[in-house]
């Protein structure tokens, strides 16, 4: 019995060392990233299909040089609709399709580890065909001479290239807000078909809803005036919340409108605004006072709001008329709002809906990842003018990034499973969402406050603080890349504009932004970033208008590529940290293997 265990355990050994030999020598999975999609569903699906223009790059790559652009994009296109089509002015045959499937697939699949993977999502009525194609066994003619069949086939291979190129998809957060699809986007995301290959890094629109489900109620308020504010109501409604009461109570405290800066396109939803508007400062002031910790007392509004009001000194307001606001108790909720917020408390933190979207991002997301050597995160490190890591909660740097990771997590894990929440860790959700410390955020303030009801443009104005000249200067980045073991950061939050001359990558290449500008309330653009073993470089996603000039044309949609570092020899895992774990791995078993060899056992 000992000497079959020492063999299956001799075994075991050479198995897992040769496993990694392989995985060493192997070439690094071609990593995407993408950042602040804020509910463009339709667009996200879209771009996916395309893998954020891999596509077209990979079939560039992999096919002969015969294949024209046009042949490339027609291609391309089969591919995002997995399906075999036609069009009057380009075709191909299908055995010419399938073919080239082929070999995109064979110039991705380069080991039997990556085909056990792939081999998983094959359909089983087609398994044999497919796998001989891939391994270049014979295959029967009717394969390519029968429509029906050869359209299978070509649906099956079109999936089985985008899990090839995928490898690995990095989202930067801010799934939520602006847009009226972030359910959509979390739910493909979550597919048992894309998940596996997904790391998704909190966004502090994410943040707020998080915190929201987990019982926050200002990030409740806050979360719901979004949504009213860019007259997402159908998204509402897909989750299951019931907002009669809110409308209710909206039309009885202002049945001729609302004045001040409100933003809405209808004038229920404007109401709504207001009305949640309201609720959430209040909310808020309550728990700055209730925290003096977090040193947000500069966000104490309504007090001063009322004793203009009390004064007549109203002539830098945009609105006057506040129903529910008392004067000498500015932060008490009416009787109204009391009831508004506690139903729609309720709601939130009791919805299954909402909780299949949370679980998500509670249990999935997390607050960086490091991957080849690269620090990725949706903001910032919070850091001082003078170029150190600022102090919160009292760490500092990785300490602290982990700190409040293992925070949000707890919270998850309390929300999820029904437990009671710690006022606390409530409070420092809202922080995480709006303070001045907090690694999601980076201004002085959020001011949606001072852009609702005062005049002066200079006091709407949010601060930036120190993050972007930090990440201008070689000690900060020498600090980061020490810091966190890496060599370059990526990460997203403040669009860049192109198109006035922002740079997506610093100088030396090691700072990264990759926020585009995604959804249709900010520039509609978005970038994607992308490394493969020869390359790193971002695309810059083209605009809906400028795919759908592109079509009607009958023209490629245009995308920008701009490469920010190549690679001679392509990377390998061995040159990636997860290479040096590997290694150390390998040590370890080598080891255990010279002690075999050393007892001299009988195998």
């Amino acid at each position: 019995m000992t000497e079959a265990r020492n063999v299956a355990s001799l075994h075991d050994l050479i198995r897992q060392i040769s496993e990694i030999e392989t995985e060493l020598e192997s070439h690094i999975d071609t990593t995407m990233w993408i950042s602040d999609p804020h509910g463009a569903g339709e667009r996200f699906v879209s771009i996916l299909k395309g893998r954020f223009g891999l596509v077209w790059k990979i079939c560039l790559e992999a096919l002969p040089k015969t294949f024209s652009a046009d042949k490339i994009d027609y291609l391309g296109r089969i591919i995002r609709r997995e399906w075999y089509f036609t069009t009057p002015a380009f075709s191909m045959e299908r055995q010419d399709v399938i073919s080239a499937l082929v070999k995109i697939i064979q110039y991705r699949v380069e080991n039997a580890k990556k085909f056990d993977e792939i081999r998983k999502s094959i359909n089983n009525d087609l398994r044999m065909v497919l796998e001989n194609l891939i391994l270049k066994f014979p295959v029967p003619n009717m394969v390519y001479e029968n429509e029906v069949i050869a359209d299978r086939v070509i649906h099956s291979l079109c999936k089985i290239v985008k899990q090839a190129i995928l490898g690995h998809l990095l989202v930067l957060g801010d799934v939520f807000d602006r847009g009226d699809e972030p359910d959509k986007i979390l739910r493909i995301l979550s597919s048992r078909d894309i998940k596996p290959y997904v790391t998704f890094v909190w966004g502090n629109h994410d943040i707020l809803w998080m915190g929201a489900a987990a019982g926050n109620k200002s990030l409740i308020a806050e979360a719901l005036r979004i949504s009213v504010r860019y007259d997402n109501l159908k998204f509402l409604g897909r989750l299951g919340i019931d907002i009669s009461r809110l409308q209710y109570l909206a039309e009885k405290l202002y049945p001729e409108g609302v004045s001040g800066s409100f933003k809405a396109k209808h004038d229920i939803s404007r109401k709504m605004e207001k009305t949640l508007a309201m609720i959430q400062f209040k909310l808020e002031e309550k728990t700055v006072l209730e925290n003096p910790e977090l040193e947000m007392e500069s966000r104490l509004n309504l007090g001063k709001l009322a004793a203009l009001l009390e004064s007549g000194d109203v002539e830098g307001l945009t609105d006057t008329h506040f129903p529910t606001l008392n004067p000498d108790r500015p932060l008490e909720l009416t009787s109204e709002e009391q009831s508004v917020i506690d139903d729609l408390s309720r709601q939130f933190t009791s919805s299954h809906r909402i909780m299949s979207l949370m679980k998500f991002l509670f249990e999935d997301g997390r607050l960086y990842h490091i991957n080849n050597y690269i620090l990725n995160l949706h903001a910032l490190i919070p850091s001082t003018e003078s170029g150190e890591f600022d102090t919160f909660l009292g760490k500092k740097g990785k300490d602290l990034l982990d700190h409040i990771e293992n925070r949000v997590k707890e919270i998850g894990q309390n929300y999820l499973f029904g437990r009671e929440q710690d006022p606390k860790d409530l409070a420092l959700m809202f922080y995480l969402w709006c303070g001045a410390k907090s690694p999601f955020f980076g201004k002085d303030a959020m001011k949606t406050f001072e852009r609702y009801f005062y005049k002066d443009k200079g006091t709407h104005k949010e601060k930036l603080l120190f993050w972007g000249e930090n990440i201008r200067k070689k000690e900060f980045m020498d600090r980061i890349m020490d810091e966190f073991g890496t060599r370059r950061i990526v990460y997203g939050h403040t669009p860049v504009d192109i198109s006035k001359g922002d740079k997506i990558a610093s100088p030396d290449g090691r700072a990264i932004n990759i926020d585009g500008g995604f959804s249709h309330a900010y520039l509609e653009r978005g970038h994607s970033l992308i490394q493969t073993p020869a390359s790193l470089y971002a695309i810059i996603l083209p605009t809906p208008d400028e795919i759908r000039e592109a079509r009607e044309k009958g023209e490629t949609p245009p995308m920008i590529v701009d490469v920010i570092d190549s690679f001679d020899p392509p990377l390998k895992i061995k040159d990636t940290h997860r290479g040096v774990l590997l290694r150390k791995r390998l040590s370890e078993l080598s080891a255990m293997l010279a002690e075999y060899a050393s007892s001299n056992t009988t195998v």
